[in-house]
């Protein structure tokens, strides 16, 4: 006869044995728990010391069920100024995160402590502390998976931010090489995701009071945090100005997460960020403060196995002017870099007057109607960098200047007088009209002086607008190879408002308001070619202290620009880079050196391939030039070659003496 099972006794007897297993378990964890915490806490210190390090916690223990207060807390490396240094921390981890090997903070107090950081002839404090970059497990390898790893990261981070959390009397100390920082958080809390924090800036003279406010989740992977002084008055960015030479400030900033999620393999970050009256001040930037009143970045971030990209959804707004950018780094097949940029059709008028403070002042003032869109295309591959992709393009309904702003460019037409820059100081003034007698005309100027200067300068100067887009292209290839800015992309029209409305500082502002007069006097037809060319002959250097072809022809020729012969004006054209160092192209008999020689001739025969001159006019042009005026002085002659010039002089004298005579 069968036995009947007893189901109810059955479940009794388990559920009596799983209470008892969990009673025991909780004994034991409770018996060797502050055990277990004792051997982390030596293990943590061993590492430390295998860093030449001293890591001290006086007490530690469990409150709680996952509850742990430390005291004493200190991090000191050897033979160099204590790093860290807290009275108390108290906190509590996840037990189920802990169990699978991931540590996420549930609260944390903190209280009466310091981060002191100090630099000194030896480097950083912390520098024994760091990883090396070499080491083998940091290394990242052409099979990192991009979207993996930065979730990976984010979520190791995020999750090391309590939900719960309060700081009390806390520092950041920094001391580089004697400039000193001091960052003091008086109370910071987070509750019930909401976040508020005082944080108390000093730094030499500087004091303020920053506060922070806002909704922070971390474990939702959302915040929306904003950032502002305590009172009405800028904050002023610190450290940043005594280290980097960059003065900056804002009046807040807005920082905002929307998303932080993985789905098929991809990584998506959404978000938005702001900041009000940005200001920013570097001699590299401009010469006085930019200012941008307001500034905002929509953003939506991308990151898959193999690449990294910002959508084309996302926005960039600075005053009214709206840009789409997209950005994108892939390493799918070939090393890509891809950049694009669109500004959809928008009011002339609200780009002029949206342009940011300080860095465009030649703008101030500047009226326009009608409308334009724009556009960029920029794709790099690494492994075929003579692929290179640069496509710039404008789209215009009614644009029209009709007010110019500082830089007046119709006084290209009349009669006005230059002073060129050395060295932030203005030359000697001179006349570009009539009134001056070494004024040259276009028309007086010889044939083959221009033929020369458009070769080696400008080629297509009477066929672009004032941009040559394959010029630039060949440019960034060159500048991308060489890892330096060693070619640029200037055309004549460039040059010429470079040296007539502009300094010659070399900043950030001076370039960019250089393309935007460029592509007014070009596209708004100012001036004539004819006129920016005449202009041009007649302001640029050619010499030290020779300004203009006029002057330049009677310096080194002692003759009208009308009678140059070819060779004289390929070499005129040769110095319009350097001409300051002209006299390094001669020997000490006079004569061109080799390399000048050579790079005239080439100069030849790319006019004779293009039919700008034909092979008569070569006739008794073999590239050798005889410098007779003024500029003759600065030649490196040898004393041989002085003494027999000078009796050539001489002689010369008395023959035409005697003819007078007779």
């Amino acid at each position: 006869m069968r036995r009947r099972i007893n189901y109810k006794k059955l479940t009794r007897r388990l559920i009596i044995t799983l209470a008892i297993l969990l009673v025991l378990f909780g004994i034991l964890f409770f018996a060797f728990r502050n055990m277990a915490l004792e051997q982390v806490l030596a293990r943590v210190k061993t590492k430390v010391a295998e860093r030449n390090a001293e890591f001290v916690v006086k007490e530690a223990s469990f409150s709680g069920i996952n509850g742990i207060t430390m005291k004493g807390v200190s991090l000191s490396p050897n033979g160099a100024p204590q790093l860290l240094k807290i009275e108390e921390i108290s906190t509590s981890l996840s037990l189920g995160h802990l169990l699978v090997g991931d540590v996420q903070l549930g609260t944390l107090h903190m209280k009466n402590g310091y981060v002191q950081m100090v630099r000194d002839s030896l480097g950083w404090n912390f520098r024994g502390l760091i990883r090396d970059k070499k080491d083998k497990d940091e290394e990242v390898t052409k099979d990192t998976d991009y979207a993996d790893r930065a979730y990976s990261l984010l979520n190791k981070v995020l999750n090391l931010v309590p939900t719960d959390m309060e700081l009390n009397n806390l520092e950041l100390r920094v001391d580089d090489n004697g400039h000193k920082l001091n960052l003091k958080l008086d109370n910071t809390k987070l509750a019930d995701n909401q976040l508020k924090s005082t944080l108390r800036i000093t730094e030499d003279t500087i004091s303020q009071t920053w506060k922070v406010s806002g909704m922070a989740d971390p474990r939702g992977h959302k915040c929306d945090l904003k950032f502002f002084n305590s009172d009405t008055s800028r904050i002023v960015v610190p450290y940043v100005a005594r280290r980097f030479n960059i003065k900056s400030g804002f009046d807040a900033i807005n920082l905002k997460v929307d998303e932080i999620e993985m789905s098929g393999g991809e990584l998506h970050i959404d978000g938005y960020a702001s900041i009000k009256n940005f200001m920013v001040n570097n001699r590299r930037i401009a010469s006085k403060d930019v200012v941008i009143n307001n500034a905002s970045f929509d953003y939506r971030l991308r990151l898959g196995e193999r690449y990294i990209e910002l959508d084309s959804a996302s926005t960039v707004q600075l005053n009214k002017v709206k840009l789409h950018p997209y950005a994108k780094f892939s390493t799918e097949e070939d090393t890509i870099y891809q950049f694009k940029a669109n500004i959809p059709k928008m009011q002339a008028q609200d780009f002029i007057t949206s342009l940011p403070t300080g860095l465009f002042t030649h703008f101030e003032g500047m009226e326009a109607i009608g409308s334009f869109g724009y556009r960029l295309d920029f794709l790099f591959n690494k492994n075929k960098p003579n692929a290179l992709v640069f496509d710039s393009t404008m789209e215009k309904d009614g644009l029209e200047i009709t007010k110019y702003g500082a830089a007046d460019l119709a006084k290209l037409n009349g009669t006005f007088t230059y002073r060129a820059m050395e060295d932030g100081r203005a030359q000697r003034a001179i006349v570009v009209g009539p009134s001056n007698p070494n004024y040259t005309p276009i028309g007086s100027v010889s044939p083959y002086l221009r033929k020369a200067v458009l070769t080696s300068e400008d080629p297509s100067f009477f066929r672009h607008r004032g941009f040559i887009t394959e010029a630039f292209r060949q440019s960034i290839i060159q500048n991308i190879k060489t890892k330096k800015f060693s070619r640029g992309a200037s055309t004549i029209s460039m040059q010429l408002i470079k040296n007539v409305f502009l300094t010659r500082e070399k900043t950030l502002s001076r370039k960019m308001e250089e393309i935007l007069l460029v592509y007014i006097l070009e596209n708004q037809r100012v001036a004539s070619k004819e006129r920016m060319l005449e202009v041009y002959f007649n302001i640029i250097e050619w010499g030290p202290d020779i300004y203009g072809i006029g002057e330049a022809s009677r310096y080194y020729f002692d003759k009208h620009p009308s009678s140059l012969t070819l060779d004289e004006c390929v070499y005129l054209a040769s110095i319009i880079p350097s001409p300051k160092k002209f006299m390094y192209k001669f020997d000490s008999t006079g004569n061109l050196k080799g390399f000048a020689l050579r790079h005239d001739n080439y100069i030849k025969n790319i006019m004779l391939r293009r039919g700008i001159i034909s092979t008569e006019d070569t006739i008794a042009q073999n590239g050798h030039i005889n410098v007779v005026g003024r500029a003759r002085n600065r030649l490196p002659l040898s004393r041989e070659h002085i003494f027999v010039n000078d009796s050539i002089n001489v002689d010369q004298f008395f023959e035409n003496l005697g003819k007078l005579a007779y």
